[in-house]
């Protein structure tokens, strides 16, 4: 029974991860299976990439994009993140992350964010995410995880715990934190 419930679980990962990243099956515990050949552990991909990016995994693999910044419509895109991956952009560099709960962050040049952590089941109540920003600037839409769960984001100064909304966090050189909430036009 309980391997059913598992199984029956994963699907209904597997499912509702297609919605948002129709390529990327996703859950990030102990017990996750690769679905369908997919990396199960796989918790968003990169949308958008231009300038110096890189991304760490926390299996010590460095992904890393060193993109023309002209106009061209050379963009890295599709590259998976990982939970434990430490992403960094350069004084060129802009990147936009989808994660699979329907996050969305967009991280400014000379940034860097820790996706430490990410527990997500589409029909859960247990959800959670931690990521900290040491520093750059960040805007992000939150997803399903700040509806039904636990979403923190971690700032040299302290964590805010976000439960649906459009923040903007600007980390200073100096290590000052500027926060303000975006505001939907309708």
């Amino acid at each position: 029974m309980k391997t059913r419930a598992i199984y029956l679980l994963l699907a209904g990962i597997y499912f509702g991860a297609s919605v948002v990243l129709p390529n990327v099956a996703c859950a990030q515990s102990d017990k996750a299976q690769p679905l369908g050949g997919l990396d199960a552990s796989a918790i968003g991909k990169v949308v958008t990439a231009s300038g110096t990016v890189s991304v760490e995994h926390a299996a010590a693999i460095v992904v890393q994009a060193n993109l023309p910044t002209s106009g061209t419509d050379q963009v890295k895109t599709g590259d998976l993140v990982f939970r434990g991956d430490l992403v960094r952009t350069g004084a060129n560099g802009a990147l936009s992350i989808a994660f699979v709960d329907g996050t969305s962050f967009n991280v400014s040049s000379n940034a860097q964010m820790e996706l430490n952590e990410f527990v997500y089941d589409p029909k859960g109540h247990s959800n959670s995410t931690l990521f900290s920003l040491a520093k750059g600037t960040f805007t992000f839409i939150a997803g399903d995880i700040a509806h039904t769960g636990d979403m923190k984001v971690d700032t040299p100064v302290g964590t805010v715990g976000i439960r649906g909304t459009a923040p903007r966090i600007e980390i200073q050189d100096d290590g000052t934190v500027k926060f303000s909430t975006l505001i939907e036009q309708k």
